[in-house]
């Protein structure tokens, strides 16, 4: 499914769990109040833009009031999830599964974040389910309290859309199991097993820096940081690290599953052989027998002989039977 959002929201949030749209026209001055005075029950803004609006890089330029360092940050075109205090507030970069409709779900969408006491400035370069979850949360007038637990309540819930796509990973690397192990399939998985191996190698080059990210966020000494908040930091952390752990299950289990797609073809190899190496051995000493009778030689026994050819072919079929009872004897057929 496709997501349509206006390319510029503004929340102005009380700080008592209620918010409201606005324009921003209507946003306070950036250095009205003191951010270190922030925190549950005081008021910030939340801005959220898409990077390619023509309003984006115009406003944070030239009214945010952010340093360039922090207007980089939001405008990057390619970021890796991190956490970086600068002065009384913090960039943060955190990313989602995609979801979107024909996407592929490892190309993780990128989000941005400028954090003090007042104000959450966000830039994403498509939208995010688990942050329209936060927007319609704010409508239906349960807002977060702070920009603390703005950021804790985004990471549970990019953690919430994470969840559901590792676990197909695993329901795949099971059907994939059912195949190898059952004697009657003839289906080849090693694309389907690439594809589950890629899938999760990517999504974890992006997750353990989004689950070092948090981690580093919630230790860091910031003002507008409360315990509470903290709290419900560490625990998005601890839902990414539990992401992370499946992600590693998974990426063990594919390798198991293409050892055992291996030593299957190994088998099937080692059959084929066999069963080539039986069929030579019975024909080699008949091959002979008939390459002795078929010389171009005087002398040849029975060539006078009416009968001499079925009591040759007799001879012939005899000796296959033989062998061929001696071999499953042998247990080689």
């Amino acid at each position: 499914m496709a997501l349509i959002i206006d390319p510029v929201r503004v929340f102005l949030l009380d700080g008592k769990g209620s918010g409201e749209n606005a324009s921003l026209a209507e946003i306070p001055e950036p250095d009205a109040p003191d951010p270190r005075e922030a925190g549950p029950g005081q008021s910030f803004v939340w801005l959220h833009f898409h990077r390619d609006d023509e309003r984006t890089r115009a406003w944070l330029e030239e009214e945010s009031g952010l340093d360039s360092f922090v207007v980089q940050a939001l405008l990057a075109k390619d970021t890796r999830p991190r956490c970086t205090v600068h002065g009384q507030g913090a960039i943060v970069n955190l990313r989602g599964v995609n979801l979107h409709e024909g996407a592929e779900v490892e190309d993780m969408i990128s989000v941005r974040f400028w954090i003090d006491g007042q104000r959450v400035v966000g830039v994403w370069l498509r939208p995010l389910f688990a942050i329209v979850d936060v927007f319609d949360a704010i409508e239906r007038g349960v807002a977060p309290v702070s920009p603390g637990d703005l950021i804790a309540k985004l990471a549970l819930r990019l953690a919430d859309r994470m969840e559901p796509t590792v676990a197909e990973l695993h329901e795949r690397i099971d059907e994939l199991e059912d195949q190898i192990n059952a004697p009657e399939t003839t289906a080849e998985p090693r694309a389907e097993l690439a594809d589950i191996r890629h899938q999760a190698i990517i999504l974890r080059r992006f997750i353990g820096p989004q689950r070092d990210a948090l981690t580093t966020l919630a230790i860091e000494d910031l003002a507008w940081l409360d315990d509470r908040d903290r709290s419900r930091i560490r625990e998005a952390g601890d839902r990414t690290t539990r992401v992370l752990e499946e992600l590693e299950a998974v990426r063990e289990r594919a390798a198991i599953v293409h050892d055992q797609l291996l030593e299957r073809r190994a088998e099937q190899m080692n059959r084929y052989t066999l069963l080539l190496s039986v069929v030579a051995a019975i024909f080699l000493p008949l091959s002979l027998l008939t390459g002795l009778l078929g010389i171009n030689v005087g002398g040849i026994p029975g060539a006078q002989t009416p009968w001499a050819f079925a009591l040759v072919t007799g001879l012939i079929v005899l000796a296959g039977g033989l062998e061929v009872w001696l071999f499953k004897r042998l247990k080689l057929l």
